[in-house]
């Protein structure tokens, strides 16, 4: 048992208690959550490597044997995923150490926060479909009190849009989740894998799993569901958006790749040219709408359902390599959204606004800041060598050998607009003169380029040391894919079936 997966639910839980109780006293607030995310990252980066070296990793809370008690379960993709969750976090806390206002930090900023961890850790690590639909409650909880929190106007009415299609995703995930015990008998998802697959071709499955590819959709941000994310995502404080638009958003197409890949690989060859459908357009609709826009935040959170699209490709492409590519994008995109958020909105945090056409001549007061945005636009188009690259090459190759030419040809063409969208906001607001005088404009900090810095060097790093990368993406994948070994872990050799029969 490993039951040391507990860790990254149980200290992220305690420490934002702790941090509830503090929460009028700044220094300790902070020094409680900054305890427990560090905590969390050391923990992620060594699962990332035990994994990697050993395999699986599953426990059972209070030794309930599966398929009856609550599973937990790390694999390459949780582990990739608890990683990254740590690094997001990680650098939105030295981030907000700067731009959250005193009075945001003492109504329950660190406690909200690491909530957000806590419910991240869970959706990543669980191994039952109702506790994800609880994990993604847990987040939604936490994620309506951030965006909310400052009670200004534009905060309260995306957040109302934002909670509404959540809540309605959320009831779409639950009547499946419903329709789907009705029908195997189990949400365990090692028990469903194998019970599933010995069920005859039903429609009703297909339906079940129709709700599943919506409630995630709507999560993710994907065509047509994706309104409430830019008419949310630029409302809160720029360290929240940033954690938003970088993390997020790619829990739902975390759930997407779990489900489908797991529970679902019948129904996935049945729905792989619809999801390839709604990838396409969501590239299409999403780059689009960032080309229209004149405030950074709002172009970005555009960009946001654009690459949304990439990631839906790699599941659409309904295979181990096509996921692979698709893990491998999500943790660049993961990355440099981030990156993004952070540099534009320190630029708008030293200007004062986000509005393209109030901005100007910071590439001249803030060359760092200039550079870092460059190479993040630059691997977020996807040019060599760095992360971006890699990601869409990957998803191009697979989409050529499998004879996806109209697919391949939006995926190209949306990267040659995404990189024009992005040269738009460098030339507004780094290249042009300013039309404001700037003297007495602050200076972007090291505290506020340190964040986005250490992001974009991960970037690069990832791009530099692709193979390393690719390869375990395609172990994760083939993790992800491989549902006999998953049942072996987690109920033993004879599988969940003999399992429940020995009980009954």
């Amino acid at each position: 048992m490993a039951n040391h997966l507990f860790f990254p639910l149980l200290v992220p839980l305690v420490s934002a208690v702790l941090a509830t109780l503090v929460s009028q006293r700044r220094v300790i607030a902070r020094s409680i959550a900054l305890a427990a995310v560090l905590f969390n990252l050391g923990y992620s980066i060594w699962l990332l490597l035990a994994v990697g070296a050993t395999g699986r990793m599953v426990t059972q809370a209070d030794d309930f044997a599966a398929p009856f008690g609550i599973s937990l379960v790390a694999d390459g993709l949780s582990a990739i995923m608890l990683a990254l969750t740590s690094v997001m976090m990680l650098v939105t806390m030295l981030y907000s150490f700067s731009t959250v206002s005193p009075y945001r930090e003492r109504y329950y900023y660190y406690p909200l926060l690491l909530l957000l961890l806590f419910g991240c850790g869970g959706a990543f690590l669980t191994g039952d479909l109702f506790n994800l639909y609880v994990w993604f409650e847990v987040l939604l909880v936490a994620s309506f009190g951030l965006i909310t929190l400052g009670g200004e106007r534009g905060q309260l009415e995306g957040g109302l849009k934002y909670v509404v299609l959540n809540l309605l995703g959320s009831t779409s995930f639950l009547v499946g989740a419903g329709l789907l015990y009705g029908v195997a008998g189990t949400l365990n998802m090692a028990h469903l894998s194998e019970r599933l697959g010995t069920l005859e071709h039903s429609g009703i499955v297909t339906a079940v799993a129709g709700f599943f590819l919506f409630a995630y959709s709507s999560k993710a941000g994907l065509a047509p569901l994706f309104f409430w994310l830019p008419a949310s995502y630029h409302t809160p404080s720029i360290a929240v958006t940033a954690l938003f638009g970088g993390l997020l958003s790619k829990v739902g197409i975390y759930a997407l790749y779990r489900v489908f890949g797991t529970v679902f690989q019948r129904e996935l060859a049945w729905l792989a040219p619809l999801i390839l459908l709604v990838a396409g357009v969501t590239m299409v609709v999403g780059v689009i709408g960032a080309m229209a826009q004149v405030n950074v935040r709002r172009i970005l959170a555009f960009h946001i359902v654009s690459q949304m699209g990439y990631m839906a490709m790699g599941l659409g492409l309904a295979g181990t390599v096509g996921l692979a590519a698709g893990i491998l994008f999500m943790a660049h995109n993961i990355v440099v959204k981030t990156a993004l958020f952070l540099i534009g909105g320190t630029a708008e945090h030293l200007s004062g606004t986000g509005e393209l056409k109030q901005m100007g001549g910071m590439a001249r007061r803030e060359p760092i800041l200039a550079g870092l945005w460059l190479l993040a636009s630059f691997s977020l188009a996807g040019l060599p060598p760095l992360s971006g690259f890699f990601g869409k090459l990957g998803l191009i190759q697979v989409g050529l050998e499998q004879g996806q030419w109209l697919m391949v040809g939006v995926a190209a063409a949306v990267s040659l607009f995404t990189l024009f969208s992005m040269l738009k906001i460098w030339n507004e607001v780094f290249w042009k003169k300013a039309y404001v005088d700037q003297t007495g404009m602050p200076r972007a900090s090291a505290l506020l380029l340190a964040p986005s810095a250490l992001l974009v060097a991960l970037s690069i790093a990832i791009g530099f040391g692709a193979s390393p990368v690719l390869n375990y993406s395609r172990y994760s994948a083939e993790q992800v894919f491989n549902t006999q070994r998953l049942v072996q872990d987690v109920c033993g050799s004879a599988g969940c079936e003999a399992v429940t029969s020995t009980a009954n």
